[in-house]
């Protein structure tokens, strides 16, 4: 998954084949993402989780 840019916070952005998610807070090699819908097994405390930029595309 090559980005051509950082997301930024309220963009929509798809990781992990089947996980999308809303970014709340921008790092320097990362985001915190509100998980808006799930496709997997994984579970996501609180629904938040970090992702970094090289994995996920904005939607």
């Amino acid at each position: 998954m090559a980005i051509d840019k950082i997301a930024g916070i309220g963009d929509e952005i798809s990781f992990k084949s089947g996980i999308k998610g809303v970014v709340e807070k921008i790092y320097k090699n990362s985001v915190i993402v509100s998980v808006t819908e799930n496709n997997t097994d994984l579970e996501f405390e609180g629904d938040k989780t970090v992702v970094g930029h090289k994995n996920y595309d904005i939607l």
